[in-house]
């Protein structure tokens, strides 16, 4: 079982860049993004979206928080791996368009 201490960077950092949520949020809002400015809202997004899915494991008994305080580094991180999901999104959608548009 994970066990989420109170300053702990390298579980802060495996919860946040392999948190589903912040993952296929951050992904998903930034394909559907047409401008760059929408990838800041799509990381936060991602980072509160992985947040409540953090706090519902906490909640239900698959992660055991011994502490407090690790809250705010896990937002913040999921919001910078959130964004760079966004990205990525908005990145390969960018290329689609482009291929979809060259072939017409």
């Amino acid at each position: 079982m994970l066990d989420l201490k109170t300053f702990d960077p390298a579980t802060l950092i495996m919860l946040a860049a392999l948190n589903p949520a912040v993952i296929v949020v951050g992904f998903w809002m930034g394909l559907k993004a047409d401008q760059w400015q929408k990838l800041i809202v799509a990381a936060m997004a991602a980072s509160l979206t992985g947040f409540l899915l953090l706090y519902f494991a906490v909640f239900v008994g698959a992660i055991h928080a011994s502490s407090i305080g690790g809250e705010a580094g896990i937002v913040v991180l999921q919001l910078i791996f959130g964004l760079f999901w966004a990205v990525a999104g908005f990145l390969l959608a960018k290329r689609l368009r482009r291929l979809d548009g060259s072939q017409r």
